[in-house]
């Protein structure tokens, strides 16, 4: 069984306040940071999308690089049709999909 590294990070972005779902994500980053993982938290690109703005579709193509790249998404909860997106994505493409931090860490431990 191949052990999960690489963790992508999909959570709601625009729908709720953005601070807070910005926040939330990077907490779970540093999380798994914690536990021993390499996360990749797509929405530290809300800064950057700040200064350089840049058309939704882009972010989502940069987004299906970056999941072509990890071993897994880690869904956070929340309405977000672009998360629901990379899941798809990740599914179709054969990637793990986990829906919290307690279900990455038992898989890892299998």
């Amino acid at each position: 069984m191949k052990k999960i590294n690489y963790v992508y990070v999909a959570s709601p972005y625009t729908k709720g306040d953005v601070a807070v779902n910005v926040r939330h994500s990077l907490e779970v980053g540093d999380r798994l940071i914690t536990l021993g993982f390499i996360p990749f938290c797509p929405l530290v690109s809300h800064f950057q999308h700040l200064l350089f703005p840049r058309p939704y579709e882009d972010w989502l193509q940069l987004d299906i690089a970056w999941i072509d790249r990890c071993d897994a998404i880690l869904r956070l909860p929340g309405e977000s049709s672009g998360a629901d997106r990379e899941v798809a994505y990740a599914q179709q493409t054969g990637k793990f999909v986990f829906y919290s931090l307690e279900e990455l860490c038992e898989y890892n431990l299998k």
